[in-house]
């Protein structure tokens, strides 16, 4: 089979497609033929070793984990004898966890693996592309914001594959929400349901005179300092993106005042929560509640070039690997 590689940090050209043994899953493990995975601004973080921060979960001075890809739709070509969970030829999405690997045309996973059917109204590429954002979108604003009907929910960098996520689930809660994004992409953000949006090229929402009970920063751009002044008085500010500055507002805020800067480790909640939570997507993309977004669609060969694309920090939605 087909896999994708790396053993450098280093620009997209440190990609390189190798041939390796199709895996043979163990008694409780399930092997998916992956006919759709994407590429994800985390994981172009970790090609790439920075900021130098990353490499504490990555490798000091190399990858530990040869083969990225965490997003995958596909179908199980074959089960470990002691599974009872699925079956050969159930079409599944999900992702592949901590571990990575979905770059590869085969993967092997536990069969209590964050995967659920496929969505029946959508094709492989549609259902990859919706798994990261709305398993990081979901509990930030559920879990860690609070997130209640009525409320007034800000989401910064609306227009990306968690923000775009955000704002569907912001709406899905009954919140009164406010998309801030770039020119290009006010179209975008008002047709997932934003009540309200803002190009931040043209316009400062910390002074434009509205208070929010909840900011979620999707993107990692805007300093915790700045946002307050849009909060309401018991507000919360959500960070996706985890770095220094803002853990130091989360520390201080814990012990002083009642606006609060939180953060939230998603992708290390237990499988069986977020594989709940997959269930719940699987509904909601089934009944039209949340769409999918994607930006653009890539095959295996070009995997280098899609990376490319996303290290530009513009990217709408998602970006879908064809593996097919």
């Amino acid at each position: 089979m087909k896999a994708i590689e790396y053993h450098s940090y280093g620009s997209p050209e440190v990609l390189q497609i190798v041939e390796r043994e199709i895996p043979t899953p163990k008694d409780n493990e399930i092997l998916v033929k992956v006919f759709a995975t994407t590429v994800t601004a985390t994981e172009t973080t970790f090609r790439q070793g920075k900021p130098y921060f990353s490499r504490l979960f990555t490798g000091l001075t190399k990858p530990k984990i040869k083969t990225l890809g965490e997003e995958l739709a596909g179908e199980i070509v074959e089960t470990g004898k002691a599974v009872t969970l699925f079956k050969k030829g159930d079409r599944i999405f999900g992702t592949a966890g901590p571990t990575f690997g979905a770059n590869a045309e085969y993967i092997t996973l536990p069969e209590d693996a964050v995967i659920v059917p496929l969505p029946s109204n959508l094709n492989y590429e549609e259902s990859a592309s919706t798994c990261d954002g709305f398993l990081t979108a979901l509990p930030f604003l559920r879990d860690t914001g609070k997130i209640k009907q009525g409320q007034k929910v800000l989401i910064y960098g609306a227009s990306g594959s968690i923000g775009s996520s955000a704002i569907q689930v912001g709406k899905y809660y009954g919140a009164e929400v406010t998309g801030v994004c770039s020119t290009t992409n006010l179209e975008l953000v008002s047709s997932l349901g934003a009540d309200h949006v803002i190009d931040y090229k043209n316009e400062d929402f910390t002074k434009n005179g509205q208070q929010y009970d909840i900011i979620f920063d999707a993107v990692g751009k805007i300093k915790y300092s700045k946002a307050k002044k849009a909060l309401t008085k018991e507000g919360r500010f959500l960070e996706a993106g985890i770095g220094l500055n803002v853990l130091g507002h989360v520390l201080i805020t814990a012990l002083f005042g009642k606006k609060k800067a939180l953060i939230a480790t998603t992708g290390l909640r237990p499988p069986a929560e977020r594989t709940k939570d997959l269930h719940l997507l699987k509904s909601l993309l089934e009944e039209g509640r949340i769409k999918p977004v994607i930006d653009k669609t890539y095959t295996f060969s070009n995997i280098a070039e899609a990376h490319r694309y996303v290290d530009q920090g513009h990217k709408k939605g998602n970006v879908v690997i064809r593996m097919v």
